[in-house]
């Protein structure tokens, strides 16, 4: 079964290919997320990512997020979930401006339609 930390790991590596693989899983074997309990973990930025996907998934499905999500706050330094995003200008812009509200919230940048697909 995957695991939220699992997740957050991916996307802290930005590796994109492997988090949409895992998202779908994860949301084939977790169907109610607001029961979720948080990762256990001393990683403050794989907390924040955990809590920041969660309240993400759960909007794009239409669920409520665990409510330990909501006391989860941002890493320390913006992190831009697209590598490309720190070099180019307009996408660096865009994913400041739009991006998803429970990552944006957490420091965490990627465009607005990040994991869509879920």
């Amino acid at each position: 079964m995957v695991q939220i930390e699992q997740l957050a790991k991916a996307a802290l590596n930005r590796d994109s290919l492997e988090l949409r693989s895992l998202v779908q899983d994860f949301l084939r074997s977790q169907p109610n997320l607001v029961d979720l309990l948080p990762p256990q973990t001393d990683d403050e930025a794989v907390l924040a990512m955990s809590a920041a996907l969660l309240e993400l998934l759960a909007l794009r499905t239409n669920q409520a997020p665990p409510p330990w999500t909501a006391g989860v706050g941002p890493v320390k330094e913006p992190f831009y979930l697209l590598k490309s995003a720190s070099q180019m200008k307009r996408l660096r812009k865009l994913c400041q401006q739009e991006s998803p509200e429970p990552l944006r919230k957490r420091s965490f940048y990627a465009p607005p339609d990040y994991l869509a697909f879920a």
